[in-house]
């Protein structure tokens, strides 16, 4: 069935349809069954399951992390909600020297299938200690899987998939994100460590992730209206990391933007970046640029919020740079538009 599906609407249905389906599943965080927390992602779900398997958890995130772990370890399959991922850092103990480890200390004999749901990404007056990422840091530990939806379609069958699957699975969801509206099928699944070709190009190949995916949309349509036609590719899963349509990409293009919503030093983008280079070096007719954060803590402010997070502009800007373009006139395209519609800090 196809439906039309806001992004929490549609991480709604992907729970609800995997509680219906295994009632080994269960969600719980701070605040879960409070319906006007997590932008709706939990509606109707306490009413329906009860609040033995839809509950609220104590303001420890070390704790409720580690009630997960047990949770899947005897056999359920906990989807536990943090409301940001700065805040998992908390349980990174956990996840990183516990959950991570487990099946490999075992031999294969325990698993975890667990999945954190986790907030990422901007507003405005939330400050450096809700604006991190994080993605690069989970990725960096074999044992843990990174999924960044981009699209209501993406957040519904890849949570399905993240449910369905052995591993503990990190999930990243950008908070401009729950504004956007999409079609669903609900019958797609789709499987961990696939990218996405959004668009098809020959003159450059962009590299993005999450929100940064939209973004890269926009610059795209910008750039083709200019003549010139960007490849973008959506990195899904960043582990693990399907690297095969990004090289396919750069044979054809030889030049390569990677635009991600974290800082570069150590980042993603770091990591692509070197993979791009070590299997591609010989098509790249120019070094990969990379974007991201700039090299600071968040400010509080919209106007420097604005200058702290990448967007569409840097990435055109980028392009015009690397085929050595004249400035695009860009006076009449509106970026940050998602801005608008948020209302108050955090």
């Amino acid at each position: 069935m196809i439906r039309t599906l806001t992004f929490p609407e549609a991480l709604n249905l992907a729970m609800t349809r995997e509680m219906e389906q295994d009632d080994n599943v269960f969600v719980f965080g701070v605040d879960v069954p409070d319906h006007k927390r997590h932008f709706g992602s939990g509606n109707d779900m306490l009413e329906k399951f009860g609040a033995r398997r839809f509950f609220g958890s104590p303001l420890s995130e070390g704790a409720a992390t580690g009630i997960a772990i047990g949770a899947a370890l005897c056999g359920l399959r906990p989807i536990h909600v943090h409301a940001r991922a700065d805040f998992v850092l908390l349980g990174m103990n956990q996840l990183v020297n516990m959950a991570s480890t487990k099946s490999y200390l075992s031999n294969g004999e325990l698993n975890v299938p667990m999945v954190v749901r986790t907030m990422v990404g901007r507003s405005w007056g939330q400050g450096p200690q809700h604006s991190k990422s994080m993605h690069s840091t989970f990725a960096h530990f074999p044992g843990l899987k990174v999924v960044m939806p981009s699209s209501p379609q993406d957040a519904y069958s890849l949570l399905r998939s993240a449910v369905q699957d052995n591993n503990p699975v990190i999930f990243l969801e950008h908070r401009w994100l729950y504004d956007v509206t999409g079609e669903v099928d609900d019958n797609i699944i789709i499987p961990l460590g696939d990218c996405n070709v959004l668009r098809t190009g020959t003159d450059v190949t962009i590299v993005a992730c999450s929100w940064m995916s939209v973004e890269a949309t926009q610059a795209g349509r910008i750039l083709a209206e200019n003549g010139v036609e960007s490849e973008i590719i959506d990195v899904r899963t960043l582990s693990p990391l399907d690297i095969k349509p990004i090289t396919n990409s750069i044979s054809k293009t030889g030049r390569v933007v990677i635009a991600d919503n974290d800082w570069t030093f150590c980042g993603a983008s770091a990591e692509l970046s070197a993979q791009i280079t070590e299997t591609s070096f010989e098509n790249l007719k120019s070094s990969p640029i990379r974007i991201g954060f700039a090299p600071v803590p968040c400010p509080t402010t919209r106007p420097l919020e604005n200058l702290f997070y990448p967007s569409a502009r840097d990435i055109v800007r980028s392009v015009e740079h690397m085929l050595g373009l004249e400035p695009i006139d860009l006076s009449q395209e509106i970026f940050n538009e998602y801005e608008q519609r948020f209302r108050g800090p955090f």
